[in-house]
């Protein structure tokens, strides 16, 4: 019996092996076919008779895999749903009638106006007796895999375990026998343009591990998406070099008559990467509550600039500098890295050789100097040296022997890490008092969280059974409970998707540093995580560096000689193509006498991109030519009239690119006016198409007006306008763009003296009296609109003592 099902966008697919009538279907779809003798599913085209690939599913318990066609027994139920994106068909196949084995029972489900699909896989226990559940693999896929063009033209862009673990890269078909990812992958036919799609939608239990495997002569030869523990990427990792008795394999017991389910996973086949990525970034912001409306904050940190070196008075300085010279262009934030702490672990306590009166103070005079305090910490790393380590190895996760696992060390195989228990109370009230310490005592409104990866360790938790990426969302909970809405919290190194709505930022890419050759590794995670940012998170592009700066005791991301100038720009311009954080990592005094490194800064094209707040579009992300080694030309639709397109050369070599405006979806027929924004220059349009040459190692930033359109200021609607108010009353207003035209900032006249910045902000009046509120919105180019409006207030505030009225703060 066959099912069928409209799901996916037209690709011609490989003919399953079991190879059944189907009726027609809807154009622009796909279809599902359930196999009943064993359980598979196969996804492919109407009307084809063929199949990208066919999959069955399969779980490891007590240390056996069961895989679907084991199964004597294959019920198919087919139902009508909606989902996520609405209506859908839902398919639940329960495999069962193994002897002394548990059920697989899996939903497949196709979404009938998308090109989309789910599947999550359960384990349900009806042996009688507890089992482990080790893994459960919701795709298992052997035989052959079809995008429409042979596989070697196939380029796979795999995610990694965090930012940096590996490093993200993108690989042709044949460039490895595996392609291990965590969390989602993406398959490319560049003869076809045909593309499959495989993401994780959550993470409440599970690492999802994606292996796409080549044979000896570079053939596929299976395809395997599992939820299981962290451990197999910490081997990589954290537990490198670490005995067998610390490398835990997960192991979920079950109770019988209990299950237990698979991360789900969405599944996409279609001829747009691009739409099948952002939709996938849509998903996880709204099923995983994605905390998207932070600004994109611009500032400085101090690692790249220092590294372990910081003391008071150059942070003090620094932070003057920036005060003076860059607040006015919107840098205000100031994020102090590591080495203001003793140890890994203890981050309330200053370490006293660079900061002899301790850190708070510093931060005092930061925040009087009108910028917003930052600090690092690594939330889950417990070092040799610190209190907790002392005192309460009992706060640690442990092996079977009841002994803290060791994570590696701090630096140069110096100062010994551990990862804290977040389930046990007392390392709970640690987590507590630390954060609440940094922003109720020292003022700090930004807040690193890093390595995670590394601590997301299985092991043997307070609580038991608890699993690495469980553990790690109960600490970040607490932190965030600790600290409030207000702060801002970055996850660092990290698993993508676990950190989801608890952190405002994210980091997507590796380590950036005073090189080209820094810029040029962390560009690929820059591009491949674009849809990302305000999506998962704000992105968090790393910092870039600009100035003439070494740093002669440290080789990691440096060189003996300072960058050049094309390598500082394209530092920056990497940093604004990620529509996210700008963070500038250089000792800023050394940029006063480079004022056209220091320009760089200033540059207000730049600084309008990250306003903005939207990430760029690798337009060749999956397509680039071998000749560029990785995606190297980005696109920004600012407005309807004015686009900015980046253009690297990664290369050692001079290179060209001819880029026909047509394939940026922009009228071949305007007429543009097409401006260098690093040197104002300009550039020709011929015959719809420009011309793109520049030296090695640097970038082309052109900003793409048509002059046809005319320049508009936007237009501005206030949401919130309240009319009446009382006195002493904190009340709400906020605005938001209602055309096209991108709106870079809002700023609020109370009409008392008061003015605030944003969106949307909160006012309180400290008289009765009518008030006219003016509301000034700027666009590109600085055009503004403006809008005023009339508040009442009224009443008074009582000033007498009334204590059966007053609560208390908890």
């Amino acid at each position: 019996m066959i099912r069928h099902c409209a799901l996916l966008a037209a690709v011609p697919l490989l003919v399953c092996a079991a190879s059944l009538t189907q009726p027609p279907s809807e154009p622009h779809t796909l279809h599902i076919q359930i196999n009943h003798s064993d359980g598979s599913y196969s996804i492919g085209m109407p009307g084809s008779g063929a199949y990208a690939f066919t999959s069955g599913v399969a779980a490891e318990v007590n240390g056996r895999w069961l895989h679907a066609a084991d199964y004597p027994q294959h019920r198919v139920q087919e139902s009508n749903t909606s989902g996520y994106l609405g209506p859908a068909t839902d398919w639940r196949v329960i495999c069962s009638g193994l002897t002394d084995q548990p059920d697989l029972i899996y939903d497949l489900r196709a979404y009938q106006n998308h090109p989309l699909g789910d599947i999550q896989v359960r384990v349900h226990n009806t042996t009688g007796k507890k089992i482990d559940v080790e893994a459960i693999r919701s795709v298992e896929a052997t035989g052959n895999l079809n995008l429409g063009g042979p596989n070697l033209k196939d380029r796979v862009l795999s995610d990694s375990f965090s930012e940096d673990r590996p490093a993200m890269r993108l690989h042709d078909f044949a460039d490895a026998s595996m392609h291990l990812a965590v969390g989602s992958q993406l398959i490319y036919n560049r003869q076809s343009r045909q593309s499959l799609f495989l993401g994780a939608l959550t993470s409440n239990r599970f690492l999802a591990i994606l292996r796409l495997k080549l044979d000896a002569n570079h053939h596929f030869s299976g395809y395997q998406v599992d939820s299981t523990g962290t451990t197999e990427m910490e081997k990589e990792n954290s537990l490198r070099h670490s005995p067998a008795e610390d490398q835990i394999q997960l192991k979920l017991p079950i109770d019988p008559g209990a299950s237990i389910s698979s991360e789900q996973m969405l599944i996409g086949l279609s001829e747009d990467y691009h739409t099948q990525l952002e939709a996938y970034g849509s998903l996880i912001r709204k099923i995983d509550l994605a905390r998207v409306s932070a600004p994109p904050l611009m500032g400085w940190w101090s690692w790249t600039a220092y590294y372990f070196g910081l003391n008071t008075g150059m942070a003090l300085t620094n932070a003057e500098w920036e005060a003076e010279h860059l607040k006015p262009f919107g840098y205000t934030l100031f994020h102090i890295d590591e080495g203001y702490q003793y140890a890994r672990g203890e981050y309330i306590t200053p370490n006293a050789t660079m900061f002899p009166h301790g850190v708070a103070p510093v931060e005092y005079k930061i925040h009087g100097l009108g910028l917003t305090s930052g600090i690092w910490t690594a939330p889950f790393e417990i070092s040799l040296r610190s209190w907790v380590y002392q005192h309460h190895q009992d706060w640690l996760v442990k092996n079977a022997k009841g002994q803290p696992i060791p994570l590696g060390h701090v630096s140069n195989q110096k100062d010994q890490l551990y990862a804290l228990d977040t389930t046990n109370p007392g390392a709970q009230q640690y987590l507590r008092k630390t954060y609440s310490t940094l922003v109720n005592d020292w003022g700090i409104r930004y807040i690193k969280l890093d390595f995670m990866d590394d601590s997301s360790i299985e092991g043997y938790h307070y609580t038991p059974n608890t699993t690495a990426l469980q553990a790690q969302r109960i600490g970040l909970k607490i932190i965030r409970e600790a600290v409030g809405n207000s702060v801002y919290l970055d996850k660092d190194g990290s698993p993508m998707l676990n950190p989801v709505g608890l952190v405002d930022y994210g980091r997507i890419s590796q380590d950036t540093g005073h090189s080209f050759e820094a810029s040029k590794s962390a560009a690929p995670g820059i591009a491949a995580r674009y849809y990302m940012n305000r999506n998962f998170f704000v992105d968090d592009p790393d910092a870039f560096t600009v100035s003439k700066q070494t740093i002669p005791d440290r080789s990691w991301h440096n060189r003996k000689a300072p960058e050049l100038l094309n390598d500082a720009e394209v530092s920056i311009a990497l940093a604004a193509v990620s529509g996210g954080m700008f963070e500038i990592g250089d000792n800023l005094p050394s940029l006063m006498h480079s004022p056209k490194r220091l320009g760089l800064i200033e540059n207000r094209d730049l600084i309008d991109m990250v306003r903005l707040g939207h990430a760029s579009l690798p337009v060749d992300l999956m397509s680039y030519s071998p000749e560029d080694q990785q995606p190297s030309i980005f696109l920004l639709k600012e407005s309807k009239r004015q686009n900015i397109l980046t253009v690297f050369n990664w290369t050692d070599a001079e290179r060209e690119h001819t880029i026909k405006l047509s394939t940026l979806s922009l009228p071949a027929t305007a007429k543009y006016i097409v401006t260098e924004v690093l040197n104002k220059s300009t550039l020709p349009v011929h015959s719809g198409a420009l011309t793109v040459r520049q030296p090695r190692h640097s970038v082309r930033v052109l900003k793409i007006v048509d002059a046809d359109i005319p320049e508009a200021a936007p237009a501005v609607e206030i949401v919130d306008q309240p009319s009446n108010a009382r006195t002493g009353a904190t009340t709400k207003f906020s605005a938001r763009s209602e055309s096209s035209q991108p709106i870079l900032s809002y700023v609020w006249d109370f009409g008392d003296g008061v003015k605030q910045k944003g969106h949307e902000v909160s006012h309180a009046y400290t008289e009765p009296g009518d008030y006219d509120v003016k509301l000034t919105a700027v666009g590109l180019s600085g055009l503004e609109a403006k809008k005023n409006f009339h508040v009442h207030v009224s009443g008074s505030i009582s000033t007498r003592f009334n204590p059966q009225e007053i609560k208390r703060y908890r």
